[in-house]
């Protein structure tokens, strides 16, 4: 191969290269461009797209530049580019405040665990967004206005009363708590209280006071058990006695009664026999009938002066 053809084939093979080159960096450029176009797309869609959703249990704040332009409900939501959407809870929520203290009106100290469940009212979410809480937690809120109600209501209650009306007392801190939190757009659901105590001293003191009315209840039972006993003991022989009287008056009563009516049988025997001397005879001779009757034909071996002999009597 001559120089000139050497040349002009050198000359040739460095253009094509030199042009692929060029192709190969306008590819790249097109490919860095579509992606930065691509991605710079997917962001001004984030920032332009007009649909959120408010999930259930939630309201939308809708906001402009910082400032609140509207609530929304739970669905969808259209909204330009320029406002933005902030979701807010108003579902049950719930604060623990444990060991918060008190006094009786009385000076006895007195602890007590709460758990206050608690939901945004859904006409104060604009205020409660305002002022208290971008996402419908204020349990900082609540723990605070249950303390500050519990040691205000419990300074109304001496120590037993706290005791013996707890029922009462919880209904005071119900409705205590409900009327302040109703100040930062809450609305109270239940309260539970738990753990109620007094000082280890009040205690066992008062363990002290219950065991001796226990036994005083007891001994005033027995009391009125012994008493009872002996009401009945003497109630029961009262019962015989006057049932052992009615059996003797009732007993005399006959005898009078069959001594009556004996002495009247006699007075009407004697005062027939003195009305006719005939019955008289008319006995002896039943008498004397029945001694034949029972005679068995025997003389008796002795005789005395003056004994009668059977069937001899020969007088008229």
């Amino acid at each position: 191969m001559s120089f000139a053809n050497r040349y002009t084939k050198t000359i040739t093979t460095g253009a094509g290269t030199s042009l692929q080159r060029e192709y190969e960096q306008v590819n790249v450029f097109a490919i860095v461009r579509d992606v930065i176009l691509a991605i710079v797309l997917l962001i001004a869609t984030m920032f332009l797209w007009p649909f959120n959703t408010v999930p259930t249990g939630y309201r939308g704040v809708v906001t402009q530049f910082g400032a609140i332009k509207g609530i929304e409900n739970e669905g969808l939501v259209l909204l330009p580019p320029w406002q933005k959407l902030a979701l807010f809870n108003i579902r049950a929520e719930e604060a623990t405040i444990e060991g918060a203290e008190g006094s009786t009106s009385d000076t006895q100290p007195v602890k007590v665990s709460l758990t206050v469940r608690y939901s945004i009212a859904t006409d104060r979410v604009s205020e409660v967004y305002e002022k208290y809480s971008h996402d419908g937690n204020l349990s900082s809120f609540v723990s605070t206005a249950t303390q500050e109600t519990f040691k205000a209501v419990t300074a109304r209650y001496t120590a037993p009363d706290l005791i013996s009306q707890r029922a009462k007392v919880s209904a005071d801190i119900n409705a205590a708590l409900r009327q302040k939190l109703s100040l930062y757009g809450a609305q109270v659901i239940n309260i539970d209280m738990r753990n109620f105590s007094f000082s280890p001293d009040y205690m066992s003191a008062i363990n002290q006071k219950v065991t001796q009315e226990q036994l005083k209840l007891a001994a005033e039972n027995e009391v009125r058990t012994s008493e009872a006993k002996q009401r009945v003991k003497i109630v029961t022989a009262e019962a015989e006695a006057n049932a052992l009287k009615a059996k003797a008056d009732g007993e005399a009563y006959a005898v009078t009664k069959k001594a009556e009516a004996e002495a009247n049988a006699l007075r009407v025997q004697n005062a027939a026999l003195a009305q006719n001397k005939d019955v008289l005879e008319l006995r002896r001779i039943e008498v004397e009938k029945v001694r034949a009757e029972r005679w068995n034909g025997t003389l008796p071996q002795n005789v005395y002066a003056g004994t009668p002999i059977p069937f001899l009597n020969t007088g008229k």
